[in-house]
């Protein structure tokens, strides 16, 4: 459709040639131990500024963002959602390159339901302040983003990843709408990237379940399984952000209280609405931080909290059946459950790895090749199920 916005306010210079890597190494297996000691030294958060190799890219996103959102500033969504607000594709073309925004209206609407501020939105994405690179354990080979401020989460996706996305949201957003506490992750824009006449890429933004991060001791990326989750910790008192796996939480229990009855019944109906999309191998974030002394009990204004718990969207749902819960007094509470003890943040993530035959023969394979062990790759059915037990036996 038309309407492109205006373009960048600065000339950008285009990604250079992603490197980083030596010349040519005597054998491809000592290759292989190189990229693998050089990811393990290279863990952790990094600042994307001049001389990044990711610097004159992540200068195209913001651009592209800040423009993107402006258009949807101009032109807000108004009336009734539609199927078209799920459809529609809007391209700006900018200096050397062209952003896609996809169903801008539909995540509009999201992002005002949760009381998004679109101003907060585009300071956050735009050009305010550099991208921080996050390096991470996880086998994907899909690059990770954090808005300077750490409160957006970006993430690279396949083509394919993204078509299973966008078939999903209008199922997505229902049920944010029938249970506005959900754990699901929140799903803030899509969008491709085409640089010059190259092949487009595509990105996710997300709100970060790990927001505010500056207390956070641990963090864990849970798919209760056993196969490939574990992670080797990082020496003591290192300020390395590494995110550890299920069987580093092996001998651990989140301490909820009261709390834990909301927990295992929000994680049943999120896992059941996975489970009708068909899709596994998603993962459970979980970080933990220690509470202050004034931040246990019922700290901060309960009328404040009462009214943020009953705001978002409207629904025909029971209050009951939306299975809402008395939030905390601060950023990002639709992730943070409180303890007695202890602060945790959780979320659920990675949504769209689908259950088709190309799943169910690794399924078989696995089975083969580790016997009697627990792997990611089952049935939907099987994968909530196991998952919902992992957090059932993890919590007291």
């Amino acid at each position: 459709m038309a309407a492109p916005s205006p373009g960048p306010r600065e000339v950008l210079t285009p990604s250079p040639e992603a490197g980083h890597r030596t010349a040519a190494l005597r054998s491809s297996r000592c290759g292989l131990l190189w990229r693998l000691r050089d990811k393990q030294a290279r863990l952790g958060l990094f600042e994307i500024g001049p001389g990044h190799e990711l610097h004159g890219l992540t200068c195209m996103m913001q651009a592209g963002l800040w423009a993107a959102t402006q258009a949807a500033m101009d032109h807000p969504p108004t009336g009734l959602p539609t199927q078209e607000d799920f459809s529609e594709v809007l391209t700006q073309v900018h200096e050397g390159f062209e952003l896609g925004t996809l169903a801008g209206p539909a995540f509009a609407r999201l992002r005002r339901s949760l009381g998004l501020a679109e101003e907060d939105y585009q300071a956050a994405l735009g050009p305010g302040g550099p991208y921080l690179q996050f390096l991470s354990t996880s086998k994907s080979k899909a690059s990770f983003f954090l808005s300077h401020d750490q409160r957006f989460f970006l993430k690279t996706q396949r083509r394919r990843e993204v078509r299973v996305l966008l078939a999903h949201l209008p199922r997505y957003v229902q049920h944010l709408q029938r249970h506005p506490h959900s754990l699901l992750a929140r799903l803030l824009g899509v969008h491709s990237l085409r640089v010059a006449q190259g092949k487009k890429k595509y990105f996710i933004i997300m709100q970060n379940v790990f927001y505010p991060a500056g207390r956070i001791s641990e963090r864990y990326d849970v798919k209760g399984c056993q196969v490939s989750r574990w992670v080797e910790p990082g020496p003591a008192g290192s300020a390395v952000v590494l995110v550890l796996k299920d069987l580093n939480f092996q001998d651990k229990t989140m301490e909820l209280g009261p709390q834990r009855s909301w927990l295992l019944r929000q994680m049943e109906l999120d896992t059941a609405f996975l489970r009708e999309l068909n899709v596994l191998d998603y993962s459970l974030l979980l970080a933990l931080q220690r509470l202050r002394e004034d931040e246990r009990g019922q700290a901060g204004s309960l009328v404040f909290r009462v009214a943020r718990s009953v705001q978002g969207a409207q629904s025909p749902e029971a209050p009951g059946a939306q299975n809402r819960r008395l939030l905390p007094d601060g950023p990002n509470a639709l992730h943070i459950l409180d303890g007695p003890e202890q602060r945790y943040f959780l979320g659920l993530v990675d949504l769209v790895t689908v259950y088709g035959l190309r799943k169910r023969l690794e399924h078989l394979w696995k089975t083969l090749r580790y016997p009697g062990r627990t792997f990611s790759t089952v049935s939907p059915a099987r994968y909530a199920r196991r998952l919902c037990q992992w957090v059932e036996a993890h919590t007291e």
